[in-house]
């Protein structure tokens, strides 16, 4: 099953936490330091909370699609690219405390889209919210100069 994945960058991460556990009546499946995320049922949604700044806004960090595989991903990297977006990809990234192959576009306002595969649990030493977290190391990139923002 594919779902839609909003990850916001929240100042007050526990009281997010409880927040969207009563909107969307789940508690989160995934907590560690700095990161929560929820596996809602329905609507189909992937909701990754990344630990901010103290009293900022919430802020939209990226936006996904997440899929059942790595062939999904190969799949949307192509049409992708075939209908001239520029792709980055990223393989056997570890990111938001999990092993990810995933492939990023740009929107026009330079919004950043994954589309990605969990395809293990990690202990990642990095905490998620460090700008680090899925800096691109060795991407392949298709179509022109891409920048990749942050992860998850």
């Amino acid at each position: 099953m594919s779902r839609v994945q909003l990850a916001l960058r929240v100042s007050d991460l526990e009281g997010s936490i409880a927040f969207y556990s009563k909107l969307f009546n789940t508690e989160p499946a995934k907590r560690r330091p700095g990161y929560a995320n929820f596996a809602v049922t329905n609507p189909p949604l992937k909701l990754v909370l990344l630990e901010g700044e103290p009293d900022q806004t919430t802020a939209l960090d990226h936006l996904g699609v997440e899929v059942p595989s790595t062939d999904e991903v190969d799949a949307a990297t192509r049409r992708l690219a075939d209908s001239g977006l520029t792709t980055l990809e990223e393989q056997n990234t570890e990111c938001c405390y999990a092993l990810q192959d995933k492939v990023w576009v740009h929107g026009p306002g330079k919004e950043p889209w994954e589309v990605y595969t969990v395809k293990a649990d990690s202990d990642q030493l990095q905490k998620a919210t460090e700008s680090a977290c899925c800096t691109p190391t060795g991407a392949k990139e298709t179509a022109g100069s891409g920048n990749q923002a942050s992860c998850c």
